[in-house]
């Protein structure tokens, strides 16, 4: 038989699979992609919750002594500990199934984004940082700036609404900016490092504002010893959205349109570009002609002014009545998890912000009602951050691919002469 007339041989069906399907590569992209470890993470904070929440259960505890005769009797306190808390969670931060009507029953939702507005617009101002190789950590120090000069324009002056409330805004928005961008211009002129900066501008931040509540003519009330600001005039006040018998206002849709902006800026316009360009290699950027002195400073204002936003909101919309020096809450460090967990994107951010809102708002619920320590909630959170932290870990738990390793290819069998022979004559 000629070489002509020989067939190039055909590998039998099963033997040419060695390249992944299209929805084979899908399931690979998705489960290696850092938004399914960021959902993992939360599954798995929850999972060590309800560990904790049947550990700390007093009938738990009293079942955990006859276990061994009756443990279906443990199994069930178990059961009963860890539903009742997250059914608490669940109708404290989304709905409560036990009161009549839709209007009472999605009010705990509008309390979960009430909650949540600050966290949004402070955790956009941390993740934008991010965006750029910055590690912004004074979210603490830039919304008490801005509180307080919320706060002045809004016990000081004497304005129309809606005017009024816009110069507040403003106001607060400005030196949200301004105290970062102490940062920014340190950072950019002597290179000194981002975090070390922030860190002590929020004790400056803590001090200043205390000796301005104590102080007649500043933002102590007038007639007052105590340090706390006069309540914020009418005119200055964020309107609610949803009616009186809600709290929720409109800081929301405030941290809304950060949202919105901050997509724009980073995925659509130039300068969102060069954010970019410096928060993967600066050098490269400095190469290209992209002033990283500049960008550094630049971003660090802008992301000021988000954490700005939620000064704002807890000002004008949240505690109207009057604040002290810790009108902060907190938010400030909560807002760089929220900007890990939202893998620093606006959208990513939006839902870790519902989230922690969500968070807090049912842990007061489980703490009512069920007696479960607020405190779970935040080791719950700590968790969130820790397996954010370990991508690996996650991967490892669930069984997911790492990025990057290389899919086993199947082993082909080996044919023996007789078969050979076959597919030549053939």
């Amino acid at each position: 038989m000629s070489s002509t007339d020989m067939k190039p041989i055909v590998s039998p069906p099963g033997d040419f699979g060695t390249e992944p399907s299209r929805w084979q590569g899908a399931f690979r992209r998705i489960t290696t992609g850092n938004g399914m470890i960021s959902v993992l993470s939360v599954i798995l904070a929850l999972i060590a919750g309800a560990i904790m929440i049947a550990f700390t259960d007093p009938d738990v505890q009293r079942t955990a002594g006859y276990f061994f005769s009756r443990p279906q009797d443990m199994l069930a306190a178990v059961w009963a500990s860890i539903s009742g808390a997250y059914t608490a969670l669940f109708q404290g931060a989304i709905y409560n199934f036990r009161v009549d009507g839709f209007a009472a029953g999605i009010k705990p939702f509008t309390e979960t984004l009430k909650f949540a507005t600050p966290l949004i617009a402070a955790g956009l101002g941390v993740g934008l940082a991010f965006r750029a190789g910055l590690f912004n950590i004074g979210g603490q120090g830039q919304m008490l700036m801005a509180a307080a000069a919320a706060g002045w324009v809004g016990t000081s002056m004497n304005l129309p609404w809606p005017m009024h409330m816009l110069v507040a805004i403003i106001a607060g928005i400005v030196a949200g900016a301004l105290w970062a961008g102490i940062a920014g211009i340190l950072k950019a002129r002597t290179g000194a490092h981002e975090v070390i900066v922030t860190i002590m501008l929020n004790h400056i931040a803590v001090y200043l504002l205390a000796w301005m509540l104590a102080t007649q003519g500043i933002l102590q009330a007038p007639g007052s010893k105590n340090p706390k600001t006069a309540a914020m005039a009418e005119s200055a006040i964020l309107p609610g959205i949803l009616g009186p018998q809600y709290k929720l206002h409109a800081g929301f849709i405030l941290a809304l349109i950060a949202v919105a902006f901050t997509w724009w800026l980073l995925e659509r316009s130039s300068l969102g570009f060069r954010f970019r360009a410096v928060g993967e290699n600066p050098a490269a950027a400095r190469v290209a002609g992209i002033s990283v002195g500049k960008m550094y400073f630049l971003v660090m204002m802008i992301a000021g002014g988000l954490v700005g936003i939620a000064g704002v909101s807890q000002m004008l919309g949240t505690v109207t009545s009057g604040f002290g020096g810790d009108i902060d809450a907190g938010i400030g460090f909560d807002a760089i998890t929220v900007a890990l967990l939202g893998r620093s994107t606006p959208l990513g951010i939006l839902a870790a912000g519902i989230l922690f809102g969500a968070f807090k708002a049912g842990g007061f619920a489980m703490q009512a009602s069920e007696n479960v320590p607020i405190e779970i909630v935040l080791v719950v959170q700590s968790l969130i951050v820790l397996f954010i932290a370990a991508p690996p870990l996650v991967r490892a738990i669930f069984g997911l691919p790492q990025p990057g390793a290389r899919r086993k290819k199947p082993k082909k069998k080996r044919k023996n002469a007789a078969q050979i022979a076959e597919e030549v004559s053939a």
